[in-house]
């Protein structure tokens, strides 16, 4: 089967379809400040430190660990007690939008994908309320199943992630394209039999071993009026 016959296109989240306002992703934009209000004196300095150790902490689980755990890491390297009622402040809910934003050419590639009948799909290395942040954003309709880490309890290039996004479009690995803006994982996407593109919005054009675009808009090459 060649790329002629793909249907669907299976998307990464952040990155690809989503990016934090002020570019960091996690903790959210208003930790320090929540922070401070039960432990002041905090500095920058040391935020940035206990945040790094949260960064290897995510990178080093096998899945997608959840928030309190994540968090309690954090306050545990700023010697702050991780008290229920903190925590809770922490993941209290905010509108989305103040803190995150789809890139520019996402609405109008997807409304166009959408028109020539191709069904869509998300897989990608989040939690839980991925679904929600969607729908906020605005998206999340586009979307018919999400592969989410937090909620198989893997992450990506585990294969469970990409069988699950096309066997819920009821789609063989062959009739979608997988696209991520981490080229390692599109090569293991590609090969499971899967068709990939990498999205490089910002990397100058260095190589890349696996095809790739600069912008969503390119996708809609692959996909007939």
């Amino acid at each position: 089967m060649t790329e002629s016959a793909l249907c669907a296109v299976l998307f990464d989240s952040g990155g690809v379809l989503m990016q934090p306002i002020g570019g960091r992703w996690n903790p959210r934009a208003d930790f320090e400040q929540t922070v401070l209000s039960h432990a002041p004196g905090i500095t920058p300095q040391q935020f940035a430190a206990a945040i790094a150790v949260g960064d290897r902490f995510m990178s080093e689980a096998p899945g997608t660990p959840d928030f309190d755990s994540y968090h309690r890491v954090i306050l545990g390297e700023l010697g702050i007690d991780a008290s229920d009622a903190l925590l809770a402040e922490l993941t209290r809910p905010v509108e989305p939008t103040a803190f995150l934003e789809t890139f520019p050419d996402v609405l109008p590639t997807l409304q166009e994908l959408r028109r020539r009948g191709v069904r869509m799909a998300v897989v990608s290395d989040a939690w839980p309320e991925l679904p929600e942040l969607h729908s906020s954003l605005g998206i999340s309709d586009f979307f018919e199943a999400y592969a989410i880490s937090a909620v198989l309890e893997c992450r990506k290039p585990d294969p469970r992630m990409y069988h699950h996004a096309s066997s819920a479009l009821g789609l063989e690995p062959a009739q979608c394209l997988f696209i991520d803006d981490d080229p390692a994982l599109v090569e293991a996407a590609i090969a499971l039999g899967y068709a990939g593109r990498a999205l490089r919005r910002t990397d100058g054009g260095e190589p890349c071993d696996v095809p790739s675009i600069t912008t969503l808009g390119e996708l809609l090459s692959l996909f007939a009026h």
